[in-house]
């Protein structure tokens, strides 16, 4: 199938003359921000997704129009339809076929459509070519057919997929095809076509990058809240973290958002994104002499509206572009978890899974796992799973914690099993009297205990940055005598004592408290030495 081809400006990217994202401060033009950010936001490479079921992806890979003309061209073939030596039609049916999809009164853009379609439903074997025992050529509807249209959702994906793998590439090709080697143009033919060679591997890359931010950028966002600017997806793959962008970023960012648009416009084409392209308007006539009369000027001394940041491109991964990138990760080896994968676990494997791998999806993760249970089965679960005393056992009653707040007033029961625990007797006086039960409050090793543990989980969550743990260690109950308390926190048996003493130490903002937590992890840390 062919590429698009590329209504683009003679000029390369940065010769461009006219308003593009350059002339505007990044912050006003992107909304960025600084990299004062949650340290959590970064902690997984590949985050879990929640995807539609097979079902509701492949009505929806059927939906797209470029597959349902694919799909009507196979079926209009049949029983079969004469084709020349290579597996074209002829030119009464090439019309024929772009009335069929749809042009009352077919014009050549019609026809290049329908051939396009026609191109495509090869490639993927919904028609197929050969010769008969007469010697004629012919095409017939391909053997996957009936169970595309019967919409069955292996064959359907499957199908949707070989044509995003081919739309992928061929994106790649065109944005990368120099006219002047194409053509000859003077230069030594195995030059040139290593240059377009280097240049398609270059755009695949970057294409790839994209789709992989895009990914992660999904994953991350607010329901209804996917849309990304092209320039904020652009700053994504140009600005390293933590740095903001120069002069020289701004052109690169530029560079590299009229690099993608037309890509992302072909991907749009077969649903895996909604691409609203970069307005042509916004380039100047340039290169020319031209006076650029006509071209329409945004005016960068005025607030920039929605609308304006609009006109610079937006790009959405749909879930049919979530399930093709997914795909192309696994095939690239990295683990590319769905939201739900842990739903068939037990209550201890799941707290693990999420302790060591799911902390920014734990709550998504947590209500898959609890719709496939019983409430009380599932808190009985929950708080086996939270036993232990290794240094992970505070982030799975962490966890844990936040799986009764899912299941509610029905784990009441469970939980006041559990009042007398050791380990999670804390917990549960602490859920028990949030809720209003008249439960005693814990015995004072068992509070000391409590307190330690809920400072580990966060430790081990954002290993030690951010607020949440300044927040805890200001919040710690110490007495008008810290000596005294400090004395009793250093011999709690808790297998984190002391990084939280240590940690205590660090960022309270009393000094006395600081040096006596101090003191009191010396001690701590003694004692441990002693039992190992």
């Amino acid at each position: 199938m062919a590429g698009r081809s590329r209504n683009t400006p003679d000029q390369q990217p940065s010769e461009a003359e006219g308003l593009l994202p350059a002339d505007y401060d990044l912050a006003d033009l992107y909304g960025a921000q600084s990299a004062d950010e949650d340290p959590d936001d970064t902690a997984v490479l590949i985050p879990p997704i929640a995807l539609p079921e097979d079902a509701e992806l492949a009505a929806a890979a059927l939906a797209v129009p470029l597959i349902s003309r694919v799909v009507a061209l196979a079926r209009w073939v049949a029983p079969h339809r004469e084709v020349d030596e290579h597996g074209d039609l002829g030119e009464a049916d090439r019309v024929q076929a772009a009335r069929m999809l749809g042009a009352e009164e077919p014009d050549e853009e019609d026809v290049v459509e329908a051939m396009r379609a026609w191109a495509l439903a090869c490639d993927l074997d919904l028609v197929e070519t050969g010769t008969t025992e007469e010697g004629a050529h012919v095409a017939i509807p391909g053997p996957d057919l009936d169970a595309v249209e019967a919409g069955e959702p292996a064959a359907v994906l499957g199908l949707w997929f070989e044509a995003a793998e081919l739309v992928r590439e061929l994106a790649a090709e065109a944005e990368s095809v120099d006219p002047e080697v194409v053509e000859g143009g003077g230069r030594d033919d195995s030059d040139g076509l290593a240059e377009v060679e280097d240049a398609r591997d270059q755009a695949a890359e970057i294409l790839d990058e994209a789709l992989h931010t895009l990914y992660e950028a999904t994953a991350f966002a607010e329901p209804g809240a996917e849309t990304v600017p092209l320039g904020v997806l652009a700053a994504l793959l140009v600005v390293p973290d933590g740095q903001e962008p120069d002069e020289e970023m701004l052109g690169e960012i530029t560079d590299l958002m009229v690099v993608l648009d037309p890509m992302l416009g072909d991907l749009a084409e077969l649903g895996l994104v909604e691409h609203r392209p970069i307005d042509p308007d916004l380039f100047e006539e340039g290169g020319d002499g031209g006076d650029g009369e006509g071209a329409e000027v945004l005016d960068t001394d005025r607030p920039l509206t929605e609308e304006d940041a609009a006109r610079f491109g937006t790009v959405r991964l749909t879930p049919l572009g979530q399930y093709a990138v997914r795909e192309w990760l696994l095939a690239d080896g990295y683990d590319a978890p769905l939201i739900g994968d842990l739903a068939d676990q037990d209550g201890p494997a799941l707290l693990r899974a999420l302790a060591e791998d799911g902390q920014l999806f734990a709550e998504a993760e947590l209500k898959a796992w609890l719709a496939a249970r019983a409430p009380l089965d599932a808190a009985r679960d929950l708080l086996a799973g939270a036993r232990g005393r290794d240094v992970q056992s505070p982030v799975r009653r962490y966890y844990c914690v936040l799986g009764l707040g899912e299941i509610g007033e029905e784990a009441a029961a469970p939980v006041r099993e559990v009042v007398d625990d050791p380990e999670l007797g804390g917990l549960a006086r602490e859920w028990l009297r949030a809720r209003g039960a008249d439960v005693p409050a814990a015995e004072r090793e068992v509070a000391l205990w409590r307190i330690v543990d809920s400072m580990a989980a966060v430790m081990l969550l954002t290993a030690g940055e951010g607020g949440r743990l300044q927040a805890l260690v200001a919040d710690l109950p110490v007495t008008d005598n810290p000596a005294s308390y400090f004395g009793e926190v250093w011999r709690v048996p808790h297998p984190m004592t002391v990084e939280v003493l240590e940690a205590v130490g660090e960022l309270h903002l009393d000094r006395k408290v600081a040096k006596e937590a101090r003191r009191a992890a010396v001690k701590a840390r003694s004692l441990r030495a002693q039992g190992a």
